[in-house]
């Protein structure tokens, strides 16, 4: 095994051409580099289990009668208990909206590696950032993909921030997205036994709004390596678009209250929603963010675009524990900003963010 030494320049050698994965693939790599590889015991794939475990798909359709609302708060309500994870169909968002998006984005990481260079930082104060992985010298073995990000809220990129595959599609998918997010504020709120308008009110609606466009290059050998580690997120909720590649894997308990990995299947049209750390957070343990992960593939390349959504600035949030409930709390109180600065420095090791602000 190389010393650590050897991996920060390894490391860094690999930074330093700021091609990313995508590069490597270019170059025609045949085996995975060793900062990729991954400890066995980490890419376990248990999803072999038999078990009768599905990830619920619910229809957001209206129109939306008193009876109808009550009956999607119910599937919103379970989904958030149980798995943390749904997919929602109907949700509003234009079909046109999301093939453009990930068509971008594919375009995009398709371009010479010398038009890609200029994107290519770890500078958190760019708006927009390329690069591959935002933890790959802190992480235990780097993840098989590069990503884009975009910082679209509070105060979004400019046009020329944007590169020019991605002009006008990002902004107008984020558009479409956000409206989607105000339904999701108001019906985890009811799911919640708050008034509707609860969270949007709470979070002074979600004004932070971070886009993370994923791009999975096909792996010569992917048992070595990762897509991306086990992690939950560190927002309120997350709304993601991914195409028909598939490899996306949340971890459930079995019928045996065994943890198990399963598959979340590509449904046509559909927007998967997931629940992050600080609605676990603020719900007291009452929402779930689950762990999940994506598991690389020999066919690809897989791309898939996440929208986080969550407060920004200094406001203080704590559990939210209804009047009468003997629930002890189970959390501090925190800000969305120290989170994701804890978020941040740890990196996806495979350790849950929450811990750290557990009373």
């Amino acid at each position: 095994m190389a010393s650590a030494f050897d991996r920060f320049q390894e490391l860094k050698a690999f930074d330093d051409t700021k091609s990313g994965v995508k590069g490597l693939v270019d170059a025609g790599v045949s085996t995975v580099p060793p900062i990729f590889h991954h400890p066995p015991g980490s890419l376990a794939l248990d999803n072999t289990h038999d078990h009768h475990f599905g990830i619920p798909v619910i229809d957001l359709a209206g129109p939306w009668t008193p009876s109808r609302r009550a009956e999607l708060v119910g599937k919103v309500k379970s989904a958030a208990e149980t798995v943390g994870f749904f997919q929602a169909v109907n949700h509003g968002v234009p079909e046109a909206a999301m093939s453009q998006m990930l068509a971008a984005v594919r375009s995009f990481n398709e371009e010479p590696a010398e038009a890609k260079r200029v994107y290519y930082t770890r500078d958190e104060g760019r708006r927009v950032r390329y690069q591959t992985n935002f933890d790959l010298f802190q992480s235990p073995a780097a993840n098989w993909r590069d990503t884009l990000y975009f910082e679209m809220e509070p105060n979004g990129p400019t046009g020329e921030e944007i590169p020019p595959a991605c002009r006008g599609v990002v902004t107008d998918y984020a558009r479409s997205v956000r409206t989607l997010g105000g339904t999701m504020l108001e019906l985890l709120s009811e799911a919640l036994g708050l008034h509707r308008g609860y969270l949007e009110h709470a979070t002074e609606g979600l004004e932070g709004l971070n886009i993370a466009a994923h791009y999975y290059p096909a792996c010569p050998e992917p048992r070595l390596t990762m897509g991306t580690t086990r992690h939950s997120d560190p927002s309120f909720f997350t709304v993601l678009l991914q195409d028909g590649i598939g490899g996306l894997q949340v971890i459930v308990e079995d019928e045996k209250l065994q943890p198990v990995w399963v598959d979340v299947p590509v449904v046509a049209g559909a927007l998967i929603i997931n629940i992050g750390d600080f609605l676990q957070l603020i719900s007291n343990d009452r929402f779930k963010s689950v762990e999940h992960r994506v598991v690389s593939k020999s066919i690809g390349p897989r791309v898939s675009v996440a929208c986080f959504f969550q407060s920004h600035g200094a406001a203080v949030y704590s559990p939210i524990i209804p009047e009468g409930d003997p629930s002890p709390q189970l959390y501090r109180s925190t800000t969305v900003e120290e989170m994701l600065q804890h978020f941040r420095e740890k990196g996806l090791d495979g350790s849950s963010t929450l811990q750290h602000f557990r009373v």
